[in-house]
């Protein structure tokens, strides 16, 4: 019996996503945990792996269509089994009723795309949608035919949520086997990805591989830039003139061209949603500590090498926080609650969710048990859990669950942060940037001298139905003695 590939859960209050792109077509063989689709939701960017080996024999649902979770998207037919050609033909909702089955697509006439340019459920797409630069014939340098092979590859080629500024390159591009996060680092340096070797399942190419390719070869495309420079300078006699016509153009940034207009996407749409209802839900009081974060500092300037030799892993400032965290909720336990209904549930885990920053929006992994784990349990846990973040990797249980959010906007330089809570928690803590400062410290004997410290600050978010301002105070005053007064036994 064929298998049916489901539409999963990324998230306990998550109830639907949205299919961005098929990574395989009809047809075409797939082994069990290849990524078979890609979606988004209002937690995660994510690939789906395939739940079964065998022959993707039907899509269902086509790329830019939002459905209820558990909704079956598409079957694999195991070994042996007859796959049929026609099911993947038609789309939902817009396509022609004759459209023809993905064997045709090299002589049939493109379907066309979505008109809002964001949820296409076209099945050929022979043209781009609309705001794109149509294909080049060139552009395939493969030496076969330019029209029916990329059109047969690319017959259930989706338009993504949030990406208007999506080129032709991109599409052409679409046969080498990639994430959109790595065709958008791509772009952005003029890679041609085909000249990227891959080191990800099925010669995938990963994050990491064009960034090395990156980092070794340089970014690509230069050639065409040169050109320009020396004609602008050419053309006007004077070279005063000749300056603004280099400069003042905007570049795109980010596969966004300035002055453009663009969709949110789920994710986008989502994290709005969630931010509006959290402020709606919670009764939000911020408290902002100063804390003296010298001895932390210091001692990891002097283990990091160590560290890094000894678990493989860079030692970071944030399992200190998540340490310090753990510490003060031992003796506040109600700051890792939460509400359901008219009761106040205590968690008997401490579930810690660290909020992650991505290219297309933002992610809270969950730390599971960090109560139960060792400060290099817990480098370890956030490290692994942020590199499959940005890889889309994570897997639907590692997004839910938390009852306790560590979010860092220090490490772009802030000060500190007033964040909002995640619901449905009751507090979240903002970690500042560290900056050396001139402080009074007092010795022993309660002699006073001013001093350079490391000092920072740290931000607590509470919902005041819940936690009181004395309650969150103790909270934190805990937290940043833990801190100050951390030693080398504690790694």
């Amino acid at each position: 019996m064929p298998t049916d590939v489901i539409m999963p859960q990324m998230g306990e209050s998550i109830f639907e996503g949205t299919i961005t792109k098929w990574l395989k077509q009809p047809g075409e063989k797939v082994q069990r945990d290849e990524p078979l689709f890609e979606i988004s939701t209002d937690k995660v960017d994510a690939e789906i792996p395939a739940p079964a080996s065998g022959t993707l024999q039907e899509i269902k649902v086509q790329a830019g269509a939002t459905v209820q979770v558990n909704t079956v998207v598409g079957t694999i037919a195991g070994e042996g089994e007859a796959v049929g050609a026609a099911p993947s033909a038609p789309a939902a909702g817009t396509a022609p009723p004759a459209a023809p089955s993905a064997p045709a697509a090299s002589t049939a006439p493109p379907a066309p795309a979505g008109g809002d340019g964001t949820r296409s459920t076209q099945t050929e797409v022979a043209q781009p949608p609309s705001g794109e630069e149509p294909q080049k014939p060139s552009a395939p340098q493969t030496g076969k035919e330019s029209a029916p092979a990329p059109q047969q590859k690319a017959s259930v080629e989706p338009i993504r949520q949030g990406a208007g500024a999506e080129d032709s390159e991109a599409a052409e591009q679409d046969r080498v086997r990639s994430s959109p996060l790595v065709r958008r680092i791509a772009k952005d340096n003029k890679v041609d990805l085909a000249q990227v070797s891959g080191t990800g399942l099925g010669g995938r190419i990963t994050k990491e591989d064009i960034e090395s390719f990156i980092a070794k070869h340089g970014a690509g495309g230069p050639q065409p830039v040169a050109p320009a420079q020396p004609a602008a300078v050419a053309a006007p006699s004077a070279p005063a003139p000749s300056m603004p016509a280099t400069v003042a153009p905007l570049q795109p940034v980010g596969g966004v061209t300035p002055g453009e207009v663009v969709p949110m996407s789920v994710m986008r749409k989502k994290i709005a949603e969630h931010m509006v209802l959290s402020k709606r839900t919670s009764a939000h009081v911020h408290g902002v500590f100063e804390v003296d974060v010298t001895r932390i500092v210091k001692l990891r300037e002097k283990m990091k090498a160590n560290f890094e030799q000894a678990t493989g892993n860079k030692l970071t400032f944030t399992p200190f926080f998540a340490r310090a965290v753990v510490h003060g909720i031992r003796q506040w336990p109600i700051i890792n609650s939460s509400v359901e209904g008219e009761n106040i549930r205590y968690h008997a885990s401490i579930n810690l969710g660290i909020a992650v920053a991505l290219d297309w929006g933002l992610i809270v992994p969950v730390v599971k048990s960090a109560e139960e784990r060792s400060f290099v349990g817990l480098q370890r846990a956030i490290t692994d859990l942020g590199e499959r973040a940005r890889t889309k990797k994570l897997k639907p249980d590692e997004v839910q669950g938390g009852t306790f959010t560590i979010t860092n906007p220090g490490v772009f330089g802030a000060k500190f942060g007033l964040p909002i809570i995640n619901q449905p928690q009751v507090a979240i803590l903002g970690v500042g940037g560290i900056m050396k400062k001139p402080v009074v410290v007092t010795d022993k004997d309660g002699n006073d001298s001013i001093a350079i410290r490391s000092m920072m600050h740290l931000s607590i978010g509470y919902d005041h139905r819940i936690v009181d301002g004395a309650v969150a105070d103790q909270f934190m005053a805990e937290v940043k003695k833990f801190l100050e007064n951390w030693n080398e036994e504690l790694l």
